[in-house]
C-alpha cells in the first residue's frame, strides 16, 4: 500500500530531480568542503542551488522525501547533507509493481 507521504513526495518534478541527482551525487554536484558526496551525502545548500531556488524552498521538498523514507539526512556541523535511501526507494518500487 502506497502512503500518502510517498505519493505526496513523488508528484513533484523537483522531487524526483533530487532522487535523479542524488542517485549519482558526483555527477551532479561540485566537491565539498565538509562531508564525501557519496560517503556522507550532498549538503543541502548545493542542492538548493542546484533547483535553483531558496535554501528553506529547497528544505521543504527534502523534509517530504525524509519523511516519505526516500533520503535521509546527515547534519555534519551546521549543514544537512541529504542521500537515497534505498531501501525505502526499493520499497516504493515494489509497492508501486504491487499496485500496478
Amino acid at each position: 500500500m502506497l502512503s500518502g507521504d510517498v505519493m505526496r513526495a513523488v508528484a513533484s518534478e523537483p522531487r524526483l530531480r533530487i532522487l535523479a541527482w542524488l542517485k549519482e551525487p558526483e555527477a551532479h554536484f561540485p566537491p565539498q568542503v565538509d562531508g564525501d558526496l557519496v560517503a556522507d551525502g550532498v549538503c543541502s545548500l548545493h542542492i538548493a542551488s542546484r533547483l535553483g531556488m531558496t535554501q528553506p524552498s529547497a528544505t521543504g521538498h527534502l523534509k517530504i522525501l525524509e519523511r516519505a523514507g526516500l533520503i535521509r539526512g546527515r547534519r555534519i556541523k551546521q549543514w544537512v547533507f541529504y542521500q537515497r535511501d534505498e531501501e525505502g526507494i526499493a520499497a516504493l518500487k515494489r509497492a508501486i509493481e504491487e499496485e500496478l
